[in-house]
């Protein structure tokens, strides 16, 4: 008697074409998310957003949204928080987890991998953090808004290589390089201010605590740990013990950024080789639906041992930070109200000051630091850039919003209308820097020359 044929397993289906009228509404989001400069522009949105809510009819909502108590309780411990401070202390120790790691990956294999490549961005930045810093200083000396020194020293990396994008056909990869590194030695800077003179007093119990949690970090980096969750764990107990401890507990984020391990775990040729003997008795097993997604499976596990902790973490976060914290962190941070305000607000010694160490200070201390570098030969202009060059982006630098904000966050807590003046000074101060820098480079042509003395 003969078999009957068996009948094939019918192919599934593909799934239903997306309709022709969501393509055309999600093309432009998309082009717009592709933008190199898109997250700068969303931040710059946001900014703008909070300015006009908190000055329109509807600006009780912007601080009742803002300052709307949450509270949390865990094993018998509550805590109690306003929207605001779990985006400025929960939410931005993320931010800083990823500054963390970008700061390792540019040590580790990017451009500050050697002293040679890191000496002129160092150098600049050092003028970027000195000079601003003085400017304020010499506004504010002896008054009560002494304490906002280190507001001006940050550049906005965000904002800064988004203007430099909007100019790329006049502005050599070299000079965006240097811009990165600094801002990268910029948010160092700013770490160890931050964690030197804006605790509120150590506890030593609650440090020791930290370290311990710091070794446990390190162990995981030396051990090659994968595990996401293992990192998030001690992150949390590390936060909980630098909140504790008098040091601002958003600095656990860099903390725990530098530990995450640089290096695969295998070598990409082993574990490629073992693929291909994978694939070979693949080809030999019967092919049904379940199997498959299994080999599937097994081929992406086997992938990410090629790749780095760090670059899979970066590029997990990389997209939440820069589309989601960091602009809602500009909407909770830039809403001032302007009604009542005056010239006295305009000008009063702490506005000037931040105005002025953004818009003055950033771009003498970085073009004077780095043309005095060249000169004396300590290394050459970064990307061939002309004078003209090097001054527009010293003034780009001079974007210092996101940490600026941060920091002024911390210096006046408790003091309302000194951090009104100083988010006035960096909205201005931030907003002048980028339009005169972005009209400077866009009228000076393509690298060609070393940096000469000005005529």
């Amino acid at each position: 008697m003969a078999t009957p044929p068996t009948t094939p397993a019918p192919e599934p289906r593909p799934p239903p074409p997306v309709p022709a009228l969501f393509r055309v509404a999600l093309a432009p989001l998309q082009a717009f998310f592709r933008l190199e400069a898109s997250s700068g522009i969303l931040l710059a949105l946001c900014a703008l957003a909070a300015l006009v809510w908190a000055n329109s009819p509807w600006a009780a909502t912007y601080t009742a949204v803002f300052d709307a108590p949450l509270s949390v309780a865990l094993a018998g411990a509550e805590g109690h928080f306003t929207f605001r401070e779990f985006i400025n202390d929960g939410l931005m120790t993320v931010f800083f987890f990823l500054v963390g790691m970008e700061i390792k990956r540019e040590l580790s294999s990017g451009e500050l991998r050697t002293f040679s490549r890191a000496v002129l961005p160092l150098i600049a930045a050092l003028g970027g953090m000195i000079v601003p810093a003085l400017v304020y200083l010499a506004f504010n000396a002896g008054t009560p808004a002494q304490g906002g020194w280190a507001i001006p020293m940050a550049t906005d990396i965000a904002f800064a290589i988004g203007c430099l994008t909007l100019v790329k056909q006049r502005v050599g990869h070299g000079l965006v390089v240097f811009l990165t590194a600094l801002a990268i030695f910029d948010d160092i800077g700013g770490i160890l201010v931050i964690a030197l003179f804006y605790g509120t007093g150590l506890h030593a119990v609650w440090l020791l605590a930290a370290a311990g949690v710091v070794l446990v970090l390190v162990g995981f980096n030396l051990f090659s740990v994968r595990w996401g969750v293992a990192y998030a764990l001690a992150g949390a107990a590390l936060w909980y013990c630098m909140h504790h401890g008098g040091i601002h507990a958003t600095l656990s984020g860099v903390v725990l950024g530098l530990c995450i391990p640089s290096r695969p775990t295998r070598r990409g040729m082993d574990v490629l080789q073992e693929l291909q003997s994978y694939l070979n008795t693949c080809v030999s097993e019967p092919e049904d639906e379940t199997r498959r997604g299994a080999q599937i499976l097994h081929i992406e596990e086997a992938l990410e041992d090629i790749e780095p902790p760090l670059n899979r973490f970066e590029h997990l976060w990389h997209r939440w930070v820069a589309f989601g914290i960091v602009p809602l962190f500009a909407l909770a941070n830039s809403g001032i109200s302007l009604a009542g305000m005056g010239r006295e607000e305009l000008l009063s010694p702490l506005t000037l000051g931040v105005f002025f160490g953004l818009f003055v200070g950033k771009q003498v201390g970085i073009f004077v630091f780095t043309w005095v570098a060249v000169k004396l030969g300590v290394s050459s202009p970064p990307g061939n850039a002309s004078v003209g060059q090097l001054h527009g982006v010293s003034v780009v630098a001079g974007i210092g919003f996101t940490v600026a904000l941060f920091v002024a966050g911390l210096a006046f807590p408790t003091q309302p209308v000194l951090l009104t003046e100083a988010k006035l000074g960096i909205l201005l101060g931030s907003l002048l820097s980028g339009v005169v820098g972005y009209v400077l480079l866009r009228f000076v042509t393509k690298p060609s020359r070393a940096v000469a003395s000005p005529e």
